[in-house]
């Protein structure tokens, strides 16, 4: 067995312990594939990641991503929090004022200021109509008719994310998912707070909800990808404004909060990194 350094994070949450956790191995280029895998399903997080040195000259590290049942190619939440630990264990970026991460997609720029951390959604690797017989599968799992949606669209970008748009946040708060029926479909809600709600004069305008039980994951703390491919399909669509607040996690008891700001058209989803924990691993 080897010793690694490993660190516990708190992604996008608003206070201790209210966000979405992350493992993250460090140096950890003397695993194997089976072994990250084995690790990962181990600590039953919605990811582990493991950080390795970069192949790409223009990337400051590579990360590899894993659920506890398969690897993902990207992932919002262990986005931040692997260049968070990367920073604090004494990552030096190219630019003092971006991280570079290399990942199963590609490059993914990550912008990093003393409050928080913002990565550039990739490009949708999937997107267009829901065909209807697997609309009409989400919709008996969820409860829900045709009427309670605003829109659909596949968000893919790594996970293969079908996103839904409610009419509002309670709508969305509402949905009691039969887990069972979604099978292997990862599924993304959003919904609007109303103009005037508590939660507008709080700050928040959307509340979001992910369900991913095909990963062994019924429902994601929070989540950084899903987030990211509803702006990247309506912000351009003119459903989303340009720059907004969501919060995730509430019926899971967590607290998360994510900004989402579309700027010369890029997609930037940031919030809070927190470090949990901090020592060694033997694996």
């Amino acid at each position: 067995m080897t010793t690694y350094r490993f660190t516990q994070v708190d992604v996008f949450g608003t206070g201790p312990l209210s966000g979405n956790p992350l493992a993250v191995v460090h140096d950890a280029h003397g695993l194997t594939s089976e072994q990250m895998q084995a690790f990962a399903r181990w600590t039953n997080l919605s990811e582990t990641v493991f950080l390795l040195p970069a192949t790409s000259p223009d990337a400051d590290y590579r990360v590899r991503i894993f659920t506890p049942l398969e690897e993902l190619p990207f992932a919002g939440h262990p986005t931040l929090g692997s260049a968070h630990a990367w920073l604090t264990a004494g990552g030096s970026p190219r630019h003092s004022s971006v991280v570079v991460q290399e990942c199963g997609i590609g490059e993914i720029p990550i912008r990093v200021s003393p409050e928080s951390l913002a990565f550039c959604a990739p490009p949708l690797s999937r997107s267009g109509a829901v065909d209807r017989g697997t609309l009409e599968r989400i919709l008996d799992a969820l409860s829900l008719t045709s009427r309670d949606v605003v829109g659909s669209n596949w968000i893919a970008n790594g996970p293969n994310w079908i996103g839904l748009l409610l009419h509002s946040a309670q709508a969305v708060l509402d949905l009691r998912p039969d887990f069972d029926a979604l099978g292997d479909l990862e599924v993304a809600v959003i919904g609007p707070y109303a103009k005037g709600s508590a939660e507008r004069r709080a700050g928040i305008d959307y509340e979001l909800r992910a369900f991913v039980p095909g990963v062994g994951i019924n429902e994601d703390p929070v989540t950084g990808s899903a987030n990211a491919g509803m702006a990247s399909w309506l912000i351009p669509a003119g459903k989303l404004p340009p720059k907004y607040s969501v919060r995730q996690g509430t019926v899971v008891g967590s607290d998360g909060r994510l900004r989402v700001e579309c700027a010369q058209g890029q997609m930037w989803v940031g919030g809070a990194v927190r470090t949990v924990t901090s020592g060694t691993v033997e694996l």
